[in-house]
């Protein structure tokens, strides 16, 4: 179910408009910012890629800035428009968003210091090919809780909610591959753990494009979903169709 994004944006003033307008054009832009810092620092370990690591916690800065910058434009247009019904809801849900899209990029960077770890102290034995496989699910992930927010999109959303299912379970079978190997091979313990917390962080950046895609729904149809099941919040989308 796509909802039409311009059903926000059809006020007489036309500077509202803009300024509703700003704010997700301004989100869109924040979201290809971590977007970028994800990739890059997936690259950055799997090549161990010393200068794009480098680049990664270098970009970090950018991007809580243009978390600060969108929160003060939210800020605004709550304390100017008073807005109500579904431009609230953007309001609300772009707010919540970019405080999701900050983690986001803090955790890219954890990966990009453990890949300028590993680059001085040698490669893991093993787990690369964890982290590209989590990597790449958790990277579509992402770019299609960004596409979903962008087209309003709500069964794009449920697909990213699906996803992150798979997303643990994959994460806890690596868990436990890599902690066997660990006690199998002693030597290789600090190597490993760097992995493993490489592999905590794409987890973790996986919560948060779920928790992107859940205000998708909220914004759509104007119900919290962050505290159902996948049954229910099918459910939920289904009956508004």
């Amino acid at each position: 179910m796509v909802m039409d994004i311009t059903s926000h944006t059809h006020h007489i003033s036309q500077q509202y408009n803009l300024e509703l307008e700003t704010i997700r054009t301004h989100l869109s832009e924040m979201g290809g910012m971590a977007q970028r810092q994800v990739n890059d620092a997936i690259q950055a370990l799997i090549d161990a890629d010393l200068e794009r690591a480098e680049q990664v916690v270098r970009a970090d800065t950018k991007v809580n800035s243009m978390e600060v910058t969108i929160d003060e434009e939210c800020v605004r247009i709550l304390a100017r428009r008073q807005p109500a019904a579904s431009d609230l809801r953007l309001v609300i849900a772009v707010t919540k968003a970019i405080t999701d899209l900050e983690r986001i990029g803090d955790e890219a960077t954890k990966i990009a210091r453990q890949a300028i770890a590993m680059n001085k102290d040698g490669h893991a034995p093993r787990g690369y090919i964890e982290v590209r496989h989590i990597g790449n699910h958790v990277s579509r992930m992402l770019q299609d809780a960004l596409d979903a927010f962008a087209r309003l999109d709500m069964d794009l959303a449920l697909t990213v909610v699906q996803t992150d299912k798979q997303v643990d379970m994959e994460y806890s079978t690596a868990m436990r591959e890599l902690v066997t190997f660990m006690i199998e091979d002693p030597r290789s313990i600090t190597r490993v753990l760097n992995i493993i917390w490489s592999l905590r962080a794409l987890e973790r950046i996986g919560d948060h494009a779920r928790n992107l895609a859940q205000y998708v729904i909220y914004l759509v149809n104007g119900e919290d979903v962050r505290h159902s099941n996948l049954e229910e919040i099918a459910d939920n989308i289904a009956n508004k169709e």
